[in-house]
């Protein structure tokens, strides 16, 4: 166990009403319950009112806060008309410089593609707003035919397999980059 616990923010990016999302959740919930080095904020943006603008309104302020007391970030995405949600959008856009230097993971999830494109578009906004995203990814294709009527995962070990690479990929991120924050001297 590293000397100090990571704070890992999860965050479900989906608001719409009927959503998947909370599936997704819950089966990456019991992946990171193996973990043992992860300290989980759960960010369900469904349950924050975020403005389109930054005029103190709304939680935008508790939704930074949490975003800068994070080490690392699991962003949990569906994939709607080719992008991700503009509910995300506007989160993501609400911090900034709360996301430099810090790894941020991609959990998919969609009709034919699995929500990839909506994780590549991701990795863009990101890459401006000077966090790193990791290159493993988990991505559910055809989520809804995946997960049984409780919302357990059907055939559960290749994504499971790749739910682990993509968290020792995170973590290893997170203490390096850990380590470099507080190395710098702010200008």
């Amino acid at each position: 166990m590293p000397e100090r616990t990571l704070r890992l923010a999860v965050i479900v990016g989906s608001v719409r009403a009927g959503r998947f999302a909370p599936v997704v959740r819950k089966w990456l919930e019991g992946r990171l319950a193996e973990q043992d080095d992860f300290t989980v904020d759960l960010i369900d943006l469904a349950d924050l009112v975020l403005p389109d603008s930054l005029d103190g309104s709304g939680d935008a302020e508790l939704f930074c806060k949490r975003v800068a007391g994070a080490d690392a970030f699991v962003v949990i995405t569906p994939e709607y008309n080719h992008s991700f949600p503009g509910g995300l959008k506007t989160a993501i856009d609400t911090a900034h410089d709360e996301w430099i230097a810090k790894p941020v993971a991609l959990v998919s999830y969609g009709g034919m593609a699995g929500g990839l494109r909506a994780a590549e578009q991701l990795r863009l906004v990101f890459a401006e707003l000077q966090a790193v995203t990791m290159r493993e990814t988990v991505s559910f294709h055809w989520a809804h035919q995946l997960f049984d009527e409780d919302g357990t995962l059907r055939d559960a070990e290749q994504a499971n397999a790749a739910a682990r690479s993509m968290l020792d990929q995170l973590r290893w991120w997170a203490v390096a980059l850990r380590g470099a924050r507080e190395g710098s001297v702010a200008a």
